[in-house]
């Protein structure tokens, strides 16, 4: 068998064989071969190795398999950097006669081979150009024999370089030896987006990595069950709504709404799965995750719907509740004082009648006319308790008795809101249940009697001073209502004011 080693050249496509021919050359070291087109210089990228002869002649075809010179010495480098110099001081004179003659192409780069005898020009173009007369303004130009070589856009990207979308530099500079072809079939099958800007490289053809995972997506689809099949759980159906191919594991959502992972070397098939398979003439894909797999998962949320599966099947017990345990509230059974009937039925004490102070502290009962009954009053030897009640008055006092005179009784000291004209809240009403109180305007029209009073307290609402009544028990005097903070006090407005409140 044939032995080969692969050498790189700068603007070549694709690694080239060679015979080493007794050199020993190994990878990473020059050598000067012999081309087609005359001496070169170039990097061994693997060593020497045998090849059988359909490899060989699958690889170069007909061509004649050429011999590796020698390895390169430090003249033959420093030559090398000198040629590559002037190749990239000529680019600019290229770019300038192309652009002279009007031709549509671009131009790449400028290389002279290794002899220093010919020049070869390399450009990019859609189209086939007529490029005899820029060949002659190129000899004059450079003084050697000018080679042109068209080259495509995905040469011109190795030949340039550049990065990708990954941020690393283009796989076709740095290790690709050759340019395969790529189709949409392939960003379809690995479930990329059908967008020319995400699946494009610098070049503007289709990435080359596309092939990379090419094949092992085709693998795992053709092994793996469809997108949105239905597959039989311990915890009901399951439907398959995604693939990770890389790891070959597969995402179930459930009815309940929850998802898990699976991978597919751990579903199983069923006897349906295989008969269709029979019937069919296709592999037989699994449609079943066992139990033993479940558990397996490290998901709280499918331990959790596990262990109640098992405790509606009756598989394990419901835990009784630890008495020890500080987390477990023990219930508390609430008595209802009805009378003392059930306390006296089953034997126990009757409860003693509550003070004012824990009948205050109780929740209050709201009291409704018609409801029957008045306030219960605190007893003369206990302390009486405050109470309070938003923005509405309490007042404490006897009703009056029948000859007209008011008896009194001690007062509990309440919090009343001020209001203009009442004195500093002087005049209390008289004590009465909360919604038994008649309203400011019946309440002057009942202690009152005549029907100009009755007009005239409408006009001029007066606040009527409770506990302290006429001798007759007739309506006491009212009071005149002073104005407040006017501008002057004897204008037109302070007399209205005066002769508006005054009462004969």
């Amino acid at each position: 068998m044939p032995t080969v080693i692969p050498v790189k050249f700068t603007y070549a496509a694709r690694d080239l064989w060679f015979d080493p021919a007794g050199t020993g050359a190994q990878e990473g070291d020059h050598v000067i071969c012999r081309t087609e087109r005359g001496q070169e210089i170039g990097l061994v990228t693997e060593d020497a190795r045998e090849v059988s002869g359909e490899e060989l002649e699958r690889t170069i075809g007909h061509a004649t398999l050429r011999d590796v010179v020698r390895i390169a010495t430090d003249e033959d480098l420093d030559r090398a950097d000198e040629l590559a110099r002037r190749g990239e001081e000529s680019m600019p004179a290229f770019r300038r006669h192309v652009e002279a003659s009007g031709l549509d192409m671009k131009p790449v780069g400028v290389e002279y081979l290794f002899d220093g005898e010919k020049a070869v020009c390399y450009f990019a173009a859609e189209e086939r150009v007529d490029f005899r007369q820029l060949v002659r303004d190129l000899s004059r130009e450079f003084h050697v024999r000018i080679d042109m070589r068209q080259i495509g856009v995905r040469e011109e990207a190795a030949i340039v370089g550049g990065y990708g979308h990954c941020g690393q530099e283009l796989c076709c500079r740095r290790f690709a030896t050759s340019f395969d072809p790529v189709s949409i079939r392939m960003a379809k099958e690995q479930d990329l987006p059908l967008n020319s800007t995400k699946i494009s490289g610098a070049c503007g053809r289709l990435m080359c990595c596309l092939r990379y995972e090419f094949e092992a997506y085709r693998d795992f689809k053709s092994r793996a069950p469809k997108r949105n099949a239905v597959i039989d759980t311990p915890l009901g159906k399951a439907k398959i709504i995604e693939y990770d191919t890389p790891k070959e594991r597969l995402t179930l959502r459930l009815e309940s709404g929850k998802q898990l992972r699976v991978a597919l070397a751990d579903m199983t098939a069923s006897e349906a799965a295989h008969k269709k398979s029979e019937e069919l003439g296709c592999p037989c894909r699994p449609d079943t995750v066992t139990r033993e797999v479940l558990d397996r998962l490290e998901s709280p949320d499918v331990q959790m719907a596990l262990a109640e599966l098992d405790r509606k099947n009756g598989v394990v017990p419901e835990p009784a509740p630890d008495a020890s345990d500080i987390f477990v509230e023990p219930k508390r059974k609430r008595r209802r004082a009805s009378g003392g009937a059930p306390a006296a039925e089953k034997g126990e004490r009757p409860a003693a009648p509550a003070s004012s102070e824990e009948t205050g502290a109780r929740r209050r009962r709201k009291r409704r006319p018609g409801d029957g009954g008045a306030p219960a009053q605190p007893a003369p030897e206990a302390q009486p308790a405050v109470t309070r009640r938003r923005r509405h008055h309490q007042a404490a006092a006897s009703a009056p008795a029948e000859g007209g005179q008011a008896a009194q009784a001690p007062q509990q000291p309440v919090k009343r809101t001020r209001r203009p004209g009442d004195k500093g809240g002087q005049a209390a009403q008289a004590a009465a249940p909360r919604g038994m109180q008649p309203s400011r305007r019946k309440r002057a029209s009942q202690q009152g009697g005549a029907q100009g009073e009755k007009d005239q307290q409408r006009r001029a609402p007066q606040h009527m001073a409770g506990g302290q009544q006429g001798a007759e028990g007739g309506a006491p005097k009212p009071r005149r209502r002073r104005r407040r903070g006017g501008r002057g006090k004897g204008g037109p407005g302070a007399e209205g004011a005066a002769g508006g409140g005054s009462a004969e």
